[in-house]
């Protein structure tokens, strides 16, 4: 954490002008605790969209006049005053009642356990699309493959725009568009017009998925967000679980168009709690509006943020937007490499979809719903590893315990990873060679639960490392990893079914058992190379990580970001 004194001295030096214009402070309260290691980068401030001379001071300080010296206008004599949140400030998220934030933080939640539900609620009777339509299996996948790529083209577009004009009106304008293209989609008379209504709905649900991790950091304080962000990390795990199994009853009583109808009423919901119960969270949307309110009461036209001075011209953040992202993914061995692992993970949740009902529904003759419970484990092994993220996050924090007022090296953030990595070959080694189909379904079935328990520890423990690695440019590279990450998820659903028939239930899963084996080993690559990868890299922090034991220098809360 940066001291008081620090972030005076830095709007000393940058300014001219002499410390003290306004009392500044992280809380409500003008005496520091005493230096704590910083538990990760802050991601959320508006780095890309903000020249390099912009003072971010304005978004994490507090000052009890609400303003801090800007730049001097342009008639030389008189300052810009940049408005800040007061201590205790009501309109400050982070000053709400912890009931009214739990509340939105539980229906950003189910936000994304919706839109993840949607993606694989399908599943079950794709059978019945290709029937109806007289179309190929394969086709009838698209509907599946198109609302996946969705998640990675969306996000493209959506983060940015978010940065600019705030979370609410990019939650309610997407799930907007979201609910009306269901529409088409349950009363589709052709294929075509399910798969571009699937198409459009995978872009607008991925906006949702984009911002949450943003709209949970504007609420909690970074020592109060462990909890909170297990809810988050579970959701979208558990919402494809859930899915064949709610799709699965339901596609057997009435049909396939019913998915798509359940799908409706889900979303409309939750875009009727978003539009009309949670208020703006984003602290420089809320600080731009407030700037403007004291424009027009005051009459004095020096009340301005920082996003009304110095944004970054319009082809520097498209190039910050499109081509970072593909720079640091093809340029960058840890983002490749990670990238890499998270694709094969979310591309075998999207598998299981068409293993599960290969194995069960052909296998051993099970209906849809009957197969759709074999999720269960899989769902349990989510929620059980959501309940071990507080816990991993106690030990992340007696972990980091002696890097004070430093950045600890970011390699720390792979144990988590390096733990739960062997569950994910584990569990498929398991349904591998239980699936026979003379045998009983219990095996099968089991092997979700240790998958399940691996994916949310590797998950989290990737997004932090590629945050605390590339700090400024993170938000870019977790970026190029839902990108790609999409792109394959995407795809695989198309083969996974001829990969079953060719090599057979055992050998098919042994091969993704094997291929998830190999992964095992990134982590412990980064672990023993990755400050020297860092140290070599051009867009990654380095710190000082040999420098006996002390840690990494917290690097200052400056905007350093170049394309």
């Amino acid at each position: 954490m940066t001291s008081t004194s620090k972030l005076n001295s830095q709007h000393t030096d940058s300014d001219n002008t002499p410390a003290g214009s306004g009392s500044v402070s992280r809380t409500s309260t003008l005496n520091e605790p005493p230096l704590q290691p910083t538990l990760s980068y802050d991601i959320n401030l508006p780095n890309r969209i903000l020249s390099s001379s912009a003072n971010l001071d304005e978004f994490v300080v507090e000052t009890r006049d609400g303003q801090i010296p800007g730049p001097v206008e342009p008639d030389g004599e008189r300052r810009y005053r940049l408005v800040t949140f007061q201590p205790g400030d009501p309109e400050n998220p982070k000053n709400w009642s912890k009931a009214f934030k739990w509340y939105i933080t539980m229906v950003v939640a189910a936000t994304c356990f919706v839109v993840a539900f949607a993606s694989s609620v399908v599943t079950p009777d794709i059978d019945g699309v290709a029937e109806e339509f007289g179309c190929d299996r394969e086709v009838a996948l698209l509907s599946i493959t198109l609302f996946v790529v969705g998640f990675g083209i969306g996000p493209l577009a959506f983060a940015p725009l978010s940065e600019v004009y705030g979370r609410n009106i990019i939650y309610i304008s997407t799930l907007a568009v979201a609910v009306v293209f269901i529409i088409p989609c349950a009363l589709a008379k052709n294929i075509a017009t399910l798969l571009v209504g699937r198409a459009i709905d995978g872009i607008a649900f991925s906006a949702p998925i984009t911002i949450i991790g943003g709209t949970l950091a504007d609420l909690w304080k970074a020592e109060e967000r462990g909890i909170p962000m297990a809810a988050f990390s579970a959701a979208p795990f558990i919402g494809p679980a859930v899915g064949p199994l709610v799709g699965g009853f339901l596609s057997d009583a009435l049909g396939w168009r019913w998915l798509y109808w359940l799908t409706l009423i889900l979303s409309g919901l939750i875009w009727a709690l978003i539009t009309f119960t949670v208020p703006e969270t984003y602290a420089p949307t809320i600080l731009a509006k407030r700037a403007k309110k004291l424009r027009e009461e005051t009459g004095e036209q020096d009340w301005v943020t920082e996003q009304d001075l110095d944004m970054r011209p319009l082809g520097e953040r498209m190039r910050i937007f499109l081509v970072m992202p593909l720079k640091l993914l093809f340029g960058e061995l840890i983002v490749f490499l990670i990238s890499l692992y998270m694709s094969i993970l979310y591309g075998l949740l999207y598998m299981f979809f068409i293993a599960f009902p290969i194995v069960f529904s052909e296998g051993k003759g099970y209906t849809a719903g009957l197969t759709g419970l074999t999720f269960i484990p899989l769902a349990i092994g989510v929620v059980a590893s959501a309940f071990c993220s507080p816990f991993v996050n106690k030990h992340y924090i007696k972990v980091i315990a002696p890097y004070a007022g430093r950045m600890p090296p970011a390699e720390l953030r792979l144990i988590p990873m390096m733990f739960a990595c062997w569950f994910i070959p584990i569990g498929m080694i398991i349904f591998a060679w239980t699936s026979f189909p003379r045998l009983i379904w219990v095996g099968p079935a089991l092997a979700g639960f240790p998958v399940g328990f691996g994916f949310i520890f590797i998950y989290n423990a990737a997004n932090n490392y590629l945050v605390d690695t590339y700090q400024d440019r993170a938000a870019s590279a977790l970026a190029s990893k839902t990108f790609i990450r999409s792109l394959w998820g995407a795809s695989v659903v198309l083969f996974t079914h001829q990969l079953y028939d060719r090599l057979g239930y055992e050998w098919a899963s042994t091969l993704l058992a094997g291929i998830s084996l190999l992964c095992c080993g990134i982590p412990f690559l980064f672990w023993k190379y990755g400050e020297r990868i860092r140290q070599r890299s051009k867009y990654a922090y380095a710190g000082d990580d040999n420098d006996g034991g002390k840690g990494a220098e917290l690097p200052e809360k400056t905007n350093n970001s170049k394309v």
